[in-house]
């Protein structure tokens, strides 16, 4: 629904902000109490895609609003009352709230609205269900435009204006499309029919609890309509008025004759709920025309007859729609060259849901996209500028904008019942049904399912009732049909219900665990006799305070078991707080989970699907490894703040104690061997805490960090680096491994903080190319360098990008391990790096091993290291080397004098006629890494090998001299049939 006047709290924790990032802010609030009590709160939550709920507007001095507080003041000076509505209206409705501002940069908010599909109703079949959203093409031809919505055949007779309903579900588009038609109307562009468009918010009217006429509530809200004759009841002025009601299920409407008064009059004073009945009865201002939205549950609110249109929107029920949604979101972004990933990312997207996947069904409502849009941009355009954006956080807000401080209302005029916020009653019934899936491993519910987890318990006729609206206007939000299950049914009574996104069952039955939702009876009925009894002792210590002067003390000795309770009753409480927090780490590290895939590629599975064969499983089973990453997320202060608005209150104690006996666990797990897909789930959870303290104190006694063959993304980059970055500066891991994980030079800025707290990063099997050099040139010269490892194997560096890293040699103390083993490198890059040796003094070994490399050059290279102080090996096998260059080699790498230093020089597994005593760890690199390597050329190489040990065992007679040579023949032989087999196991081996 629509209203100005909740704070805007900014997004703290910018990381390395960008200068041209940052723009001054003013603050505008556009809400206030007037004399009367009116509260003038004006527009709330007009739906999730281009949309605003709960704010207090935050102005912007930048073209990212499209408004210049210039542009207002000036335009104050107009005298037209009817212009400056125009100019306000669009003032205060082209505003974002906090959760689209996340994407300003990346579309152009103009360019963002795709018309839902609108259809007409008759009366009779008003509240039948939605269009599906596999088969609704054929609808779509008479789907109506919003310039449709006032045709001049629908006015009625006797100069009356229509009564048009616009209804729908939760997350259709209602108010997007109701803000669209403002803005559309203020920029001249559509209803030119209309000189003046009055829009009210329902709930706002409703909270109204004074007596005011039309022409003071329009005034109070319009300061500048106070004197307007459109509203002054005279001639038929009022037939170019358009009122706009939003959330009319809000309001308490009562249409019968003894209960509410008729009135003509606008200056006569009625309850706010009055004038709306009297101006839909077309007794007050007849020939005004009015819009209404309302949810499913309140159609029948308004008689029949006062309506002379029913409307119903549908979202988006085709493909076509959703991809157009989707292409303004991430396509046409306001950069000039257009974003590669992210047409990518639309093919992908749209190919899954041409398959009538699951997803497409859920895109069906409009608020479901920018979930799923939100996600993508969570996962692929993280980035250290934006503001720190958490997966837990998204789902809060997604929630907040579509249920934001609202109540569960029954419709019942004189009901004086308490209200029950609506999302405590989602989380009582949809997350008890979500984390029974959870506990039982399901993810889809028969019908008995949810008549026993959703409303079985109901007993009075006011809970019948909140039941009654609950199932029409929000069940369907969070449960639809489960699409691949019902494509194969005879009997319709058969269905079964998912969860529209999969990861919401996920975040609702973490949500349900986290509010202690999931109690036992004895922790329910101690909880209540706990509040009785601490009350009556209360009452009866201060009483028996003053008897105790004239009773002997001992009788009272009794009264203090009344205190002891509400003890038992708190240790019971932190008891109940501790298996919180061992359900979180026992569902993190469950062992049956471990191997799979890292919980942001499975979402990702989840928006784009999966290419290429699947391994089969169940249907109704999956892993709900989010659901412990939630749990910790729902933890963080700026989560707790949003579900307070909601209604769902996490209180700190609560928090203080789940995360005492969470980091226990945590740190017990951690110091284990994890995989690296769950080792990066750990991350994403520490993650989503924001908890720096917590952080710091669950890594420290971590040594090394293993995220090899894990997909690395912006996002997991980011992960990386910010918890990390929470560490004291003093914290250095022994090991970074981020070996076969899709790193890109785009992605290294983002990893800046990790390689700060590492002594040795591995980064080999990547996609750096000569211009990732100038980045790690730049980490070996900083002063504070503490990396004393480098591996750069396998990745295309080329002579270019190595004369580049060999500018760091004389600037850099940290560095004892270079390892530039197949990187493209030549003889130039061999000479220039002979050439800057000895401007490094402490460099211990160098690997530059499979390149192409020649005699001359690897010779200069090897003189260079025998003349360094400090190296004992180089690794110069499988270059571009002759039989007698191998053999000068071996010469170099022999003390000139006697009781010299030897350096080790790796060529071959042969010198001369005798076997090399380095040959295990020259055949173990390249049976390592044979598979993944030019196989031919390594092919080559082992048969050069072979012919060396051939030849050089017919130059011995002794027998074991033989023997030692056809051992090591047979592991190179064995080299030579695993490549000939090629690999089977899809992954790809780790090098050194």
């Amino acid at each position: 629904m629509w209203r100005f006047g909740r704070t805007v709290t900014r997004q703290n924790g910018h990381r390395q902000l960008h200068p041209a990032a940052t723009k001054k802010r003013i603050t505008l609030t556009l809400s206030a109490v007037d004399g009367h009590g009116v509260r003038r709160t004006f527009l709330r939550g007009i739906g999730p895609y281009g949309s605003m709920r709960n704010e207090r507007m935050s102005l912007m001095n930048s073209s990212s609003t499209g408004f210049d507080l210039r542009l207002f003041s000036n335009s104050i000076s107009d005298t037209d009352p009817v212009n400056i509505h125009k100019q306000r209206l669009m003032l205060w409705f082209s505003h974002l709230p906090r959760e689209e501002k996340q994407f300003v940069g990346y579309f152009s908010p103009e360019s963002m609205h795709v018309e839902p599909l609108i259809m007409e109703r008759n009366p009779e079949d008003r509240r039948g269900l939605s269009t599906s959203p596999f088969k609704g093409k054929a609808a779509v031809s008479h789907s109506l435009t919003v310039e449709q919505l006032f045709d001049g055949r629908y006015s009625e007779a006797q100069g009356r204006g229509p009564n048009i309903l616009l209804y729908g579900a939760v997350g259709t588009g209602k108010s997007t499309v109701v803000r669209k038609l403002v803005l559309d109307w203020c920029a001249g562009s559509v209803l030119s029919q209309f000189k003046l468009v009055v829009p009210f918010s329902c709930e706002d009217l409703s909270n109204l609890t004074k007596i005011t006429s039309l022409r003071d509530l329009v005034g109070r809200k319009y300061m500048h309509l106070r004197k307007t004759p459109f509203l002054n009841g005279d001639g038929n002025q009022a037939k170019e008025v358009l009122f706009i009601f939003n959330g009319m299920e809000k309001m308490k409407l009562d249409f019968r004759i003894g209960s509410t008064d008729l009135c003509s009059d606008p200056n006569e004073a009625l309850p706010p709920a009055s004038i709306v009945v009297n101006l839909l009865r077309k007794y007050l201002l007849p020939e005004a025309s009015i819009l209404i939205t309302t949810r499913l549950s309140a159609v029948d609110y308004i008689p029949k007859k006062y309506v002379s249109r029913f409307l119903q929107i549908c979202g988006f029920s085709d493909p076509d729609r959703q991809r157009a949604y989707f292409t303004s979101r991430l396509l046409l972004q306001t950069e000039e060259k257009p974003n590669k990933e992210a047409e990518s990312l639309i093919e992908m997207l749209f190919l899954n849901l041409q398959k009538e996947s699951q997803l497409a069904a859920a895109c069906f409502l409009p608020s479901y996209c920018w979930l799923t849009c939100a996600n993508l941009h969570f996962l692929h355009f993280t980035n250290v500028h934006a503001p720190i954006r958490t997966l837990t956080g998204i789902y809060t807000s997604f929630l907040r904008l579509n249920f934001g401080g609202e109540v569960l209302a029954t419709g019942d005029i004189s009901s004086q019942e308490p209200q029950t916020s609506l999302m405590l009653y989602v989380v009582r019934t949809v997350g008890k049904l979500a984390f029974d899936g959870v506990t039982s491993k399901r993810t889809s519910f028969s019908k008995h399912d949810l008549e026993q987890w959703i409303g079985g318990q109901t007993k009075t006729d006011e809970e019948l009732q909140q039941l009654a609206v609950f199932r029409t206007d929000v069940l369907d939000f969070f449960l639809v049909p489960c699409v691949e299950y019902n494509n194969s049914l005879t009997e319709p009574n058969d269905k079964r219900y998912v969860f529209a996104i999969p990861a919401m069952q996920d975040y609702l039955a973490a949500l349900y665990v986290v509010l202690g939702e999931n109690k036992s009876a004895l922790e329910k009925v101690t909880n209540q006799l706990s509040v009785i009894i601490g009350q009556a002792g209360e009452d009866v210590t201060a009483l028996m305070s003053i008897l105790s002067k004239f009773l002997p003390l001992r009788i009272f000795a009794i009264f203090n078991l009344v205190k002891l309770f509400p003890k038992l009753f708190e240790r019971l409480s932190s008891l109940s707080k501790g298996r919180i927090a061992n359900t979180m780490a026992a569902e993190m590290f469950r062992s049956e989970d471990s191997f799979n895939e890292d919980v942001l590629d499975q979402i990702e599975q989840s928006l784009l699907g999966v290419q290429g064969p699947q391994l089969q499983q169940e249907d109704d089973t999956r892993s709900f490894e989010l659901y412990p990453i939630f749990m910790g997320g729902l933890l963080h202060y700026g989560n707790r703040r949003l579900l307070d608005q909601l209604g769902c209150s996490i209180k700190s104690a609560t928090v203080a104690q789940i995360t005492r006996t969470l980091k226990k666990q945590l740190i017990k797990e951690s110091t284990k061997l994890l995989p690296p897909a769950e080792l990066m789930d750990v991350l994403v959870l520490l993650y989503e805490l924001q908890n720096p303290q917590l952080m710091a104190e669950v890594l420290r006694p971590i040594k090394t960090i293993n995220l090899s063959t894990v997909r690395m993304t912006p996002l997991k980059c980011f992960v990386l680096s910010s918890v990390l970055d929470s560490t004291p500066s003093s914290f250095l891991l022994d090991e970074l491994n981020l070996s076969s994980c899709h790193i890109t030079p785009e992605l290294l800025p983002m990893l800046w903080p990790a390689f700060h707290h590492s002594r040795s990063v591995n980064l080999q099997f990547n996609s750096l190319g000569p211009e990732s050099c100038a980045l790690l040139r730049d980490l070996l010269l900083e002063p504070n360098c503490t990396m004393n490892s480098l591996q750069l194997c396998d990745n295309s560096l080329l002579d270019s990008g190595a004369s580049i890293l060999l500018d760091a040699l004389p600037g850099n103390h940290s560095l004892r391990k270079l390892s530039l083993m197949h990187t493209g490198l030549g003889d130039s890059a061999a000479l220039s790096l002979a050439e800057r040796l000895g401007q490094h003094s402490g460099l211990q070994e160098l690997n530059v091993a499979y390149n192409n490399i020649g005699d001359s050059a690897a010779l200069t290279l090897a003189d260079a290291c025998r003349e360094h102080p400090t190296i004992h090996t180089v690794h110069l096998y499988l270059n571009q080397l002759t039989d007698a260059g191998k053999r000068s080699l071996h010469v170099r790498g022999v003390p000139q004098v006697k009781g010299g230093r030897r350096v080790k020089t790796l060529v071959s597994v042969t010198e001369g006629s005798d076997i090399s005593e380095d040959w295990h760890p020259i055949l173990s690199v390249i049976g390592k890494n044979s598979l993944s390597w030019e196989r031919e050329r390594v092919r080559e190489q082992l048969q050069v090998f072979l012919k060396d040990l051939e030849w050089g065992r017919q130059q011995h007679h002794s027998f074991w001299k033989k023997m030692h040579f056809r051992r090591v023949e047979r592991v190179v032989r064995k080299t030579l049939q695993m490549l000939e087999r090629g690999s089977t196991t899809g992954t790809r081996p780790a090098s050194k």
